[in-house]
This record gives structure tokens, C-alpha cells and sequence, in this order.
């Protein structure tokens, strides 16, 4: 049996994947970035505690423990310079990477890279996780009106020139005008940015797409029960996803709150 390894950074994700794949029989270790290690969250699983820090050591670790899959998933911090052990690896990946103004999906493929060079494949878990994903064409109750119908169609024409550079996934449109698009501030605090532009006409509704460039193992998009609070709180119809290619965090929780307030969570596929 092929034995995997998820390389875990901070949120929920890892340990929701992880246990999709034990329940499908994998034989799974969780290598977990220290600072986001939380013993009680890990405590029935196979662990191991690792850092950000000297990719060669990483290596070393996963070699130990005979791991030739890997997966990487979860939120994870930039080491500083000051922190970062100069072995031979990590020069040289710092050298031809992390000195380039290169974007996040450039720098998760180069880290692709790196490992594969190293002897360790990706495992596509999103074959084994679908029911995490947004998976059908309307997740709730309420369904977009006529005027989030006009908003989507103008998005995905915007987003086919936006998506294919490394970007951001989302957009808020409000009676057909794009108020904002993602950049480094991520979904949440766009859509609090683009209420102060919001005029009379329909509530404006979210959209999450993955970039065209964009791994779908290693950025993947997401969305949480904050985000579907968020657009309540400022007025939003709803949101669409990507069929099958963003993922929702507490999906029954997010759903359960999205039908209780008048929202809508939708799917698309976007223009190829």
C-alpha cells in the first residue's frame, strides 16, 4: 500500500482530507508545520512535527518514514530569512524562486517540483473527497434570481482575461459592474471593501473561480462559514462556486446558514 504523507499547514483542511482518505483505507501520516500544531486536534492520528524551515530536513523525514506520496494542504507562513536553515536545497530554491517576483501558484508548482525532483508523486485526493467540494448546481434552498443571472454571465467574461494571470479567485459584481476583484486581502475583506460601492439595484452577488493556470491539488478554492456570514452581514444575494473545483468548509453548517438567511450558494463552469 502506498503510503501517504500530508505536509499540514494551519486550518481545517488537512485533518477533513485526512479522514476522508483513512475512511477509504489509506495509510496516512500527518507531517504538521509546528506552529499549527495542536496535539488534541492530532492526537488519534500518526504524526509528525516539522519545519518550514530547511526543505532538505523535510525530506529526510518523509524518507524515514517511507512515505512516496505526499499532499500539501492548509494556510502556512513564509519563514523569514533570519529563521531559514542555508543546507544546499533551500539555497538553491531560495536563489531560483523566492528572490523572483514570482506569484503563489508559480511558487506551490516550483515546490511540486522540488519534491518530485526528490522521488515523492501527489496523491490526487480530490478523487476521494468529492462530497467536500461544491458539487451540484444549486447547494440551497433559494436559487439566484434573474438579475444574479446577468451578474454571473458578465463575471465569467471578466474573469476569462482575469483568471489566466496569478491573481486572485474572486469577484463582486452589483448590477452588472464589477465592484472589486480578489488581490493579497483574500475573499473575505473583498467583499467588505466592495459594500461601500454598492448603488440601488440588485443585492450584488460573490464569485469563486479557480485561476486557469491554477493546481487543483495544491490552491484550491475555498470558502468557510465566515465568508457565508460575511455576504449576510453585508447584503449579498449569494455565491457562485466552480462545479467540483472549490471547496466548502462545514458544508452542512455553511448550507444549514446560507438556507436560514435567504442565500444562495450556486455552481458554474467557467468559459475555457
Amino acid at each position: 500500500m502506498n503510503k501517504i504523507g500530508i505536509i499540514a499547514g494551519g486550518g481545517q483542511l488537512p485533518l477533513l482530507v485526512g479522514k476522508n482518505l483513512i475512511k477509504n483505507n489509506f495509510d496516512i501520516t500527518f507531517f504538521v508545520l509546528k506552529e499549527f500544531f495542536i496535539k488534541n486536534k492530532y492526537h488519534n492520528f500518526q504524526t509528525e512535527q516539522i519545519e518550514l524551515n530547511s526543505l532538505k530536513l523535510i525530506v529526510k523525514v518523509l524518507k524515514k518514514h517511507k512515505i512516496n506520496k505526499i499532499i500539501m494542504l492548509g494556510s502556512v507562513n513564509r519563514p523569514s530569512f533570519m529563521d531559514i536553515k542555508f543546507d544546499f536545497d533551500t539555497i538553491n530554491f531560495i536563489k531560483k524562486y523566492l528572490l523572483e517576483k514570482k506569484g503563489d501558484n508559480q511558487l506551490l508548482l516550483a515546490i511540486q517540483d522540488y519534491f518530485f525532483k526528490k522521488g515523492f508523486s501527489y496523491f490526487n485526493w480530490t478523487e476521494y473527497c468529492n462530497e467536500l467540494f461544491a458539487n451540484k448546481a444549486n447547494l440551497t434552498k433559494k436559487k439566484p434570481t434573474n438579475k444574479a443571472s446577468l451578474n454571473i454571465a458578465k463575471g465569467i467574461k471578466v474573469f476569462n482575461y482575469l483568471g489566466k494571470a496569478d491573481i486572485g479567485q474572486s469577484i463582486i459584481i452589483q448590477n452588472e459592474i464589477i465592484l472589486g476583484l480578489e488581490a493579497a486581502e483574500g475573499t473575505d475583506e473583498l467583499i467588505k471593501r466592495c459594500y461601500k460601492y454598492k448603488k440601488k439595484g440588485d443585492a450584488g452577488v460573490l464569485i469563486k473561480l479557480s485561476k486557469y493556470n491554477q493546481s487543483h491539488l495544491l490552491d484550491i478554492p475555498t470558502i468557510g462559514f465566515k465568508t457565508i456570514k460575511l455576504l449576510k452581514q453585508y447584503n449579498y444575494e449569494g455565491v457562485y462556486l466552480e462545479l467540483n473545483k472549490c471547496l466548502i468548509l462545514n458544508k452542512d453548517k455553511v448550507i444549514q446558514y446560507a438556507d436560514a438567511n435567504n442565500l444562495f450558494i450556486s455552481t458554474i463552469n467557467k468559459i475555457d
